[in-house]
């Protein structure tokens, strides 16, 4: 064992090398590492919210919100595809939403069954079945068509995936670092944001759904019973968004918010307002409702709210265009964060926030140092009484474990959280667990009547499997815990799946190193263990 490889000990020493120089940073300032060369690393451990400190948000959405948008979807299209169904007209009557279905009365009794056709179209599958997420049954002339418990389970599941990636972009267009943004249950999500003590510019980003709508203004609609939230059919009445009055408009959108590929804040003569634009599609839609309609009011509406409603004076072409309505330079910058980043497909309610100070963080950081310390020390005396010249190369390899840890997690953007540093000290323990077990198989094989050389051969091989089979356990867990645990279990399975790996390759490798260099040197003939 000896005879170590060139190619094997360059590979030791460039890995150790690499581990050290992601770990360096951990011991800089920002600004200290603002001036160093860019290709040098200058990635530096993320701290969690309880070392940190910080904002934990807990946000629920309503799933009968949910179910309430899936039926207003489905009395849209009983109230507009049907008029456009292939074969001609389905004229149908009395469209309405009862008893958690949509319900209406085909006029023509030959038309039911393609009437029950065209609204199967609008169901999706669900599950590996490909089940429809629709039941939909006609008596007589009448249809009803209700979501079923699996489609709506469904339909919850993608609206929380895809709440979850546009709160993660709002979050990320505030410019705040290693935020924590993961699912909890069916209809929870936990949002932390280590190093923002104040949570009310987060919550009011987060609890704004964001949907944006173009929609006509209604001329015809008479005000008296608009007063009363009385519209015609085919309009609603929505409130202005400062508190003055209410608009008359048209319920179909003539564009909405997903067709948004940019918005900015911006002025116009001097007053804040909210440029955007649209893509190509969205463009061209644009450009027609406005040529069709020059003349008429129409509606910008953020959240059933009415922004603005300024008057088309001439066709918009351009596909882009400005929002006006008696913004703050903070208030556009937050509607711009919002458009860019999409509409939540949900509305979110804050049930819990709390905030972690800093000082608190502080403590747990100074304690966890302690501990790290105390233990390394513990465990380094132990290693050297008991084991003498070898126990050294084992301390060695277990500073050189706790470096190795804090580069690997640097380099990958980890985030170490306070159970993180309990897999920290953990890992400082169970370090040595495959040094004893080599040294006490050496020892072994010298009682056996072997050589030096042999000894240390046999013991180092014979040895390692029985470490790598007992740490891939380890891992196997911690990967579990990964997997099906959340926040803090998965910042301490981090530490151990890293710690685990980078031990045993101290232990085994790196301390295989050292001693072959040894022998390589000294040719011992015997050997005290």
């Amino acid at each position: 064992m000896h005879e170590f490889p060139t190619w094997k000990i360059w590979s030791v020493i460039l890995v150790v090398a690499a581990g050290i120089l992601f770990a360096l940073p951990n011991l800089f300032s920002e600004q200290q590492l603002e001036g160093l060369p860019s290709w040098v690393p200058a990635r530096q451990l993320n701290l969690g919210l309880d070392l940190r400190g910080g904002s934990h948000i807990l946000l629920e959405a309503s799933v009968e919100d949910i179910r309430k948008g899936r039926l207003e979807t489905l009395e849209e299209i009983a109230r507009s595809q049907l008029r456009q169904a292939e074969g001609g007209a389905i004229a149908v009557m009395d469209v309405s939403i009862r008893d958690d279905a949509v319900s209406f009365s085909v006029r023509n009794p030959a038309d039911v069954s393609r009437a029950v056709d065209e609204m199967r179209q609008a169901s999706r599958p669900v599950g590996v079945t490909g089940a429809s997420d629709l039941d939909i049954k006609a008596d007589g002339t009448r249809v009803t068509v209700r979501p079923t418990d699996a489609g709506l389970a469904a339909e919850t599941d993608q609206a929380m995936a895809q709440a979850v990636e546009v709160i993660r972009r709002r979050i990320d267009e505030m410019g705040t670092r290693e935020p924590t943004i993961l699912r909890q249950g069916a209809n929870r999500i936990v949002v932390q944001v280590p190093g923002l003590e104040d949570p009310a510019a987060l919550k009011a980003l987060l609890g704004k759904t964001a949907k944006l709508e173009f929609k006509l203004v209604d001329m015809n609609a008479d005000p008296s019973l608009a007063a009363q939230g009385r519209a015609p059919p085919g309009s609603q009445v929505l409130p202005n968004a400062d508190g003055g009055g209410f608009v008359v408009v048209e319920r179909r959108a003539i564009i909405s918010g997903d067709q948004l590929i940019d918005s900015q804040p911006s002025y116009e003569q001097g007053i804040p307002v909210v440029s955007f634009r649209f893509d190509s599609i969205g463009g061209r839609r644009f450009a027609k409702a406005t040529q069709e309609n020059v003349g008429r009011p129409f509606a910008i509406i953020l959240d059933g709210k009415v922004i603005s409603a300024p008057r088309i004076n001439s066709p918009i072409l351009g596909g882009s265009g400005i929002i006006q309505g008696n913004f703050t330079t903070q208030s556009a910058n937050e509607l711009a964060v919002l458009l860019r980043s999409g509409k939540l497909p949900v509305a979110l309610t804050v049930i819990e926030e709390r905030t972690v100070g800093p000082d608190l963080g502080a403590d747990s950081i100074r304690a966890g140092a302690i501990a790290s310390l105390l233990a390394t020390v513990a465990v380094a005396i132990f290693m050297i009484l008991t084991y003498g010249h070898f126990g050294i190369y084992s301390v060695v390899a277990l500073v050189l474990n706790a470096v190795l840890i804090v580069g690997a997690m640097s380099a990958i953007g980890a985030t170490l959280t306070l159970p993180g540093i309990a897999g920290f000290v953990l890992t400082i323990g169970a370090a040595v667990d495959a040094n004893v077990l080599i040294n006490e198989r050496i020892r072994e094989e010298l009682r056996r009547g072997r050589n030096v050389s042999q000894a240390i051969d046999l013991g180092y091989t014979e040895a390692a499997r029985t470490i790598f089979d007992a740490n891939l356990t380890n891992v196997i867990a911690a990967l579990v815990m990964f997997w099906l645990g959340s926040g803090p279990i998965k910042g301490f399975a981090v530490v151990l799946t890293i710690g685990v790996i980078t031990s045993v390759y101290t232990a085994v490798t790196v301390t295989r190193l050292m001693v072959a260099l040894w022998v390589r040197r000294t040719r011992p003939q015997t050997l005290v263990l």
